[in-house]
């Protein structure tokens, strides 16, 4: 499973990651900073740190599990 994962800093300056399940790939870095950019704009997500106040980094993350039977 893939995820795309948004990073940013917060009031506190702490790392905060909103993480979407099936990101559509190739990623466009270009639209991704945008909606960062509108995320931190609109102050859409509050964390408990405050308000969003940076990007930090943006990452396609993939996990594989495999069930091992016993």
């Amino acid at each position: 499973m893939k995820t795309l994962e948004l990073k940013f800093l917060n009031e506190e300056s702490k790392i905060v990651t909103i993480s979407m399940d099936n990101p559509i790939e190739p990623a466009d870095s270009a639209a991704i900073n945008q909606a960062m950019d509108t995320i931190i704009a609109q102050n859409a997500f509050y964390s408990s740190g405050g308000d969003f106040v940076s990007k930090h980094s943006a990452r396609i993350v993939e996990r594989n599990v495999f069930d091992i039977v016993i």
